[in-house]
């Protein structure tokens, strides 16, 4: 029999506060239910193969898709990662996520985006991340594989949290974004491209702190699901990245 991964309940006490009230039939055990959602997303599997003491695996899935809807394990990352003081240093940075076949269509025209481009490397999915000093996530954005890390820092902007200093690699190097960091008082640690005709300097000490944003992607893609793109909705797979960043940062 398979071992069952249950959150504790004090871990239950910090996120009860962002779930939906129950209507009419009460709701399966959420204790339960949320710890065979994480199971599922953390080894990979098809929704079916979900361990039956988690609960019926279409209630599983039903309630994941529901409340992927509804915006619920959004609102949970974004409240457990607000209940920090505002950093002093953020970092940002990027990485490309596989899209497994079952998950490869891309949008119809009219419809919504899947978030799915196609870059060298194929299909895939890219995360935009800004994380605090200690590396863990503030803002994550989904977008199509082959958004560049400029328009990724722009539609995150208005997003940022008040900070003194961004770290992020040379893919970001852009006057623009130079310019608009300083009018919001955030200096920028940024290393210039190779084409730049005059390298700006930055520090090179603090700099090497980028790595904690890498070794948060690492921990990120070490959840199967994450790793591997099987959801075909944008809104399925970005509710599973926040359900693993909250679970593996937060809680």
């Amino acid at each position: 029999m398979t071992e069952l991964f249950l959150l504790s309940e004090p871990q239950m006490a910090r996120i009860e506060p962002y779930f939906p009230r129950p209507h009419g039939k009460p709701r399966v055990d959420d204790r339960r239910v949320i710890s065979g959602i994480i199971y599922v997303i953390r080894n990979g599997l098809e929704w079916k193969d979900a361990p039956k003491n988690y609960s019926p695996h279409k209630t599983l899935y039903n309630r994941f898709v529901r409340w992927s809807r509804r915006g619920i394990c959004q609102r949970i990352f974004a409240g457990l990662a607000g209940e920090d003081d505002p950093p002093d240093r953020i970092m940002i940075d990027s990485t490309h996520l596989n899209v497994h076949r079952t998950a490869a269509s891309l949008r119809k025209k009219g419809g919504l985006s899947r978030c799915i481009g196609r870059t060298k490397g194929g299909l895939n999915t890219k995360l935009h991340a800004v994380c605090d000093g200690q590396g863990k996530p503030v803002v994550l954005l989904l977008t199509e594989g082959q958004m560049s890390d400029h328009k990724g820092a722009r539609l995150l902007f208005d997003q940022l949290p008040p900070a003194e200093t961004l770290i992020g690699d040379r893919g970001y190097d852009s006057n623009g974004l130079r310019d608009a960091l300083s009018q919001r008082g955030i200096k920028p640690c940024i290393p210039s491209t190779k084409n730049r005709k005059q390298a700006i300097d930055y520090d090179k000490t603090l700099y090497k702190q980028r790595h904690k944003v890498e070794n948060m992607f690492a921990k990120l893609k070490d959840w199967r699901r994450i790793a591997m793109r099987y959801d075909r909705c944008a809104h399925t797979f970005f509710a599973a990245i926040c359900i693993a960043a909250a679970v593996l940062l937060y809680l």
